[in-house]
C-alpha cells in the first residue's frame, strides 16, 4: 500500500480552493452538498497565507508554474494540506474517484498515477453500491449509541449490525421511509443478538480466486480466525484486519466450543484434509458446522 487513504470529516471544516479554470472547477464540484464552507481565490489572494487559515484542505489549479508555487507556500505556511491539480510531485495527498452515496463514501486512488483507471475502477463499483446506502449509515449512526450500551459485547455487536444492514429496518431506509426504518430497528435492538455460533472449515492453500463466495462472505465475517502455516496469503488478507488471530496449537476443539457458545464466527483456514474427529467433537456438542471447499478449477 503505497497511499494510506483516510477520510476527512467536513462538517465545520473549510476548504479552499486557489485559481481558476476547468481543473479549479471540477475539484468544487467534489464538495457540492457537503458540509463544508467552500472558499474559492485567485491572483494576489492566493499567495497570503491568511487566506488558507483554518482550512483542511487547500485544491491549487493553474497553468502558471509561478502561481502553483507560491499558492502552495502560502497554504503550506498555513500549515493546510495541498493537493495540485495534475502535479502528483507537489501533492500532500491526491484525490481518488470518488462514489457519493451521502454518508457512504466509496473512493478508489492509484496515488495521482492514473487518475483514468481510477475512474474506470469507480464506474465498476459504483453500480455495486445502492442509491440508498447512505440512509442505512444515517440509520446507524443514529443507533449507534443504543446499539453499543445494549450490546458491549463487541461480537455480539457486530453481528447484529451485519444483520441489521440486510435486514428490514434496513430496506426501509433504502427505500427513504426513514420513520419506519427506526421503528423497526428498535424492534430488532430489543431482540438483541440472536446469532448462533458456527465454525466453517474453508480451504485455504489457494489460489484465493477458487474460493466460492460464500466461502469469501465467511472470510469477512469472522470473529475468529485459525489458518496452518501454508495459507495462501491472499486468502488471509479476505480477512477483517482486526480479526482475532488463533494458533492451530490453541484450537483444540473445546477452545472451538467454547468461541461458538459465544455466538462467535469462526474460520478455520486449512490445506489438507478436515479432520473427522474435531467436526464430531464439534457436532456433538451441538456446534453448526460449515465446510466451504474451493470452487472447481475451469
Amino acid at each position: 500500500m503505497d497511499s494510506f487513504p483516510a477520510y476527512f470529516p467536513l462538517t465545520g471544516r473549510k476548504v479552499v480552493i486557489a485559481g481558476s479554470g476547468d481543473g479549479a472547477d471540477n475539484k468544487a464540484r467534489l464538495f457540492e452538498g457537503s458540509p463544508a464552507t467552500l472558499v474559492r481565490i485567485d491572483g494576489h489572494a492566493a499567495f497570503l497565507p491568511g487566506s488558507y487559515a483554518g482550512a483542511i484542505l487547500a485544491f491549487i489549479s493553474s497553468d502558471d508554474e509561478v502561481f502553483v508555487q507560491a499558492a502552495a507556500a502560502a497554504a503550506r505556511a498555513a500549515r493546510v494540506l495541498v493537493n495540485v491539480v495534475d502535479k502528483p510531485a507537489l501533492c500532500d495527498f491526491n484525490t481518488p474517484a470518488v462514489i457519493d452515496r451521502g454518508e457512504v463514501v466509496a473512493a478508489v486512488g492509484t496515488g495521482g498515477s492514473a487518475p483514468v483507471l481510477a475512474t474506470m475502477l469507480r464506474n465498476d463499483i459504483e453500480v455495486q453500491v445502492p442509491e440508498g446506502a447512505g440512509r442505512v449509515a444515517a440509520l446507524l449512526r443514529k443507533f449507534q449509541d443504543e446499539v453499543r450500551k445494549t450490546l458491549p459485547a463487541m461480537h455480539e455487536r457486530r453481528a447484529f449490525l451485519r444483520d441489521a444492514a440486510a435486514g428490514e429496518a434496513a430496506q426501509a431506509a433504502m427505500s427513504g421511509d426513514m420513520e419506519t426504518a427506526g421503528r423497526l430497528f428498535r424492534e430488532a435492538l430489543a431482540k438483541g443478538s440472536a446469532r448462533k455460533g458456527r465454525v466453517r472449515f474453508i480451504a485455504g492453500k489457494g489460489p484465493s480466486d477458487l474460493l466460492t463466495l460464500r466461502a469469501v462472505r465467511a472470510l469477512s465475517a469472522a470473529d475468529a480466525l485459525v489458518f496452518d502455516a501454508d495459507v495462501d496469503p491472499q486468502i488471509l488478507t479476505m480477512a477483517r484486519r482486526d480479526v482475532e488471530r488463533i494458533s492451530p496449537d490453541e484450537a483444540s476443539a473445546d477452545r472451538l466450543i467454547q468461541l461458538a457458545g459465544e455466538g462467535r464466527q469462526v474460520v478455520r483456514l486449512i490445506t489438507g484434509p478436515v479432520e473427522p474427529a474435531l467436526v464430531q467433537a464439534l457436532t456433538s456438542a451441538g456446534v453448526a458446522v460449515e465446510v466451504l471447499l474451493s470452487a472447481p478449477a475451469t
